[in-house]
């Protein structure tokens, strides 16, 4: 199942008022300081919230492409509209944090600095970072969405830039966040789980090639059997006397 253009807008709407509220209860705005926090707030939040949700999609997508998943899991109409729907949430919290940045006076990232690498005044390559990766994550959004109109096997090669958009969210979330050492554990985990995810599938994938080329591969022909060779026949030597 996939959400309508009217449902995402209806989602960004509500991801806005919760971050309003939710802002709001943490740091009420009674003074400049406050205000300006809150805006912070709700860009560092829809950003972790983000990368959490890539994490997700990554392990379900590395799930899904797992050859056991077709022989033994089956897990694919379970786990397919997940797969399709949380693209829709991180592109609405993407969204979010990529206009709250840009209307913080104080972030000094500006419009020009979130849409063009390497124009943010702020920690310009961690931000072109993550700029570059919410291009890749638009390519494979967009390949994924409308895979009849592309040549056969495009749409997956395009697909497989998810891995570069989760690396990329990873070092822009490292590198530009003023909280990062606080934050990291939660980087730690998410590598982890993709690095075990990927090479577990990496490990299986291995695994049947080799069966494969081992039940192809010509089996050396049984060696024939020797003659038998007879016994030599003593024979009988005469002694002196018969001479």
């Amino acid at each position: 199942m996939r959400l309508s253009g009217r449902s995402f807008v209806l989602l960004v709407a509500v991801v806005a008022i919760v971050l309003v509220y939710a802002t709001g209860q943490i740091a009420p705005a009674d003074t400049p300081f406050q205000a300006q926090m809150r805006v912070w707030l709700a860009a560092r939040a829809t950003g972790i919230a983000t990368l959490v949700l890539l994490t997700l999609q990554v392990l379900i997508g590395l799930v899904l492409s797992h050859p056991t998943n077709q022989t033994t899991w089956k897990l694919s109409k379970r786990f397919f509209p997940w797969h399709e729907n949380v693209l829709v949430f991180i592109a609405a919290l993407l969204l979010a944090h990529v206009v709250t940045i840009v209307v913080d006076p104080f972030a000094g990232v500006g419009l020009g600095g979130a849409l063009l690498p390497g124009l943010s005044e702020y920690r310009s390559a961690p931000v072109a970072l993550g700029t570059l990766g919410m291009y890749a994550l638009a390519v494979t959004a967009v390949s994924a969405r409308y895979t009849r109109l592309l040549p056969a096997g495009v749409w997956l090669k395009l697909h497989r830039l998810s891995l570069v958009v989760l690396i990329l969210s990873w070092l822009h979330g490292l590198l530009a966040g003023t909280d990062s050492d606080a934050l990291r554990p939660l980087y730690v985990v998410s590598m982890a789980l993709v690095l075990a995810a990927g090479a577990h599938r990496y490990w299986v994938i291995r695994r049947e090639r080799v069966s494969a080329r081992q039940a192809a591969s010509p089996r050396p022909a049984p060696a024939a059997a020797l003659p038998t060779v007879p016994a030599a026949i003593p024979i009988p030597v005469p002694s002196g006397g018969d001479r």
